[in-house]
């Protein structure tokens, strides 16, 4: 119980560090917190807190069919897990070096899988990203279909993505590949990449971090060289890292109220929308149904055809 209370503490200071104002919290999320609380800190004291606890949950809207339930995030939660101390790492990852400018080069000219190929090798070769590589992982550059309409881009490579050096095959790209098998494409009729190259460090065994706009900035080069190669009709920018690193830095920007919207990014239509792993996190039939919505807007839009079935999912 206690593993899924902090797991759910540290997704609120990440969509907090990610400039989310509102996050789907499930009911069943809820509950678990209350008896959380009312286990550690006894009758008498979960009655006193009883207060901050209902706030939690009268944050919410009525929960229905059609509407997700949604908290403000605040700067920390509206509870505690006294005497609890978060232990301190086994084995501590040590930093990577300061970044030095973004790199500036030009792709040779030729076809596009030799284009392609040049531009993964210098990615490979690269000793900055080599460098801020936790160790014994790898860089990951972007795969699939050199040709394909569609450039799924995401934010960041996990653990499972650094070890295999292949964006999307954790649980989120299992997800991402069923969203896309939904479309009626498969993972070899798309492209996947990243914002980063390389999963950013924590200075901890464990556990995931945003990458800094800097970071993000040495990386766009090599991001913008893949579209100019592939040359996509659409990208999906899934998650506030990748809007960010693609559209630019701003806090005033919240994903929730851009995302199923066109943008442009170098002269490519642009379309932001959830990472899988929010769907993972609060998957709500009204959280998928909106990403579905966007994922319909895209196939419409690169000229898929849409089947009654597929209109209707989710609703």
């Amino acid at each position: 119980m206690r593993e899924r209370i902090l797991a759910l503490v540290d997704e609120l200071k990440r969509r907090k560090a990610d400039g989310d104002e509102l996050v789907y919290v499930a009911p069943e999320s809820i509950a678990a917190l209350r008896t959380a609380v009312r286990a550690k800190q006894g009758a008498g004291a979960a009655q006193a807190d009883a207060a901050p606890s209902r706030r939690l949950a009268d944050a919410a809207p009525a929960i229905d069919r059609q509407a997700p339930a949604v908290l403000p995030v605040a700067d920390e939660p509206a509870f505690e897990m006294k005497p609890y101390r978060k232990p301190a790492p086994a084995v501590v990852v040590e930093q990577g070096p300061a970044l030095p400018e973004p790199p500036s080069f030009t792709v040779p000219e030729g076809d596009k899988r030799m284009r392609w190929e040049w531009l993964r090798d210098r990615v490979l070769n690269c000793p900055v990203c080599k460098a801020n590589l936790n160790p014994g992982k790898q860089i990951v550059f972007g795969n699939g279909n050199i040709d394909a309409d569609i450039f799924f881009c995401g934010e960041a490579p996990g653990a499972d993505e650094e070890t295999q050096g292949i964006p999307f095959v954790g649980k989120a790209g299992q997800l991402l590949i069923k969203i896309i098998s939904a479309m009626g494409l498969s993972r070899e009729q798309v492209y996947i990449g990243n914002i980063m190259n390389w999963r950013p460090q924590t200075g901890q065994a464990t556990g995931n971090r945003p990458p800094t706009e800097e970071e993000m900035a040495f990386c766009l080069p090599y991001l913008m060289a893949q579209v100019e190669v592939v040359r996509p009709k659409v990208i999906v920018a899934l998650g506030n890292t990748a809007v960010t690193g693609l559209m630019g830095p701003d806090k005033n920007r919240r994903l929730g109220k851009i995302r199923g919207q066109w943008f442009d990014f170098k002269g490519t239509p642009l379309m932001p929308t959830y990472h899988p792993s929010y769907v993972l996190q609060y998957g709500s039939n009204a959280v998928k149904r909106q990403i579905w919505e966007d994922m319909l807007t895209v196939m419409e839009r690169v000229g898929l055809p849409i089947s009654e079935k597929q209109q209707g999912y989710f609703r």
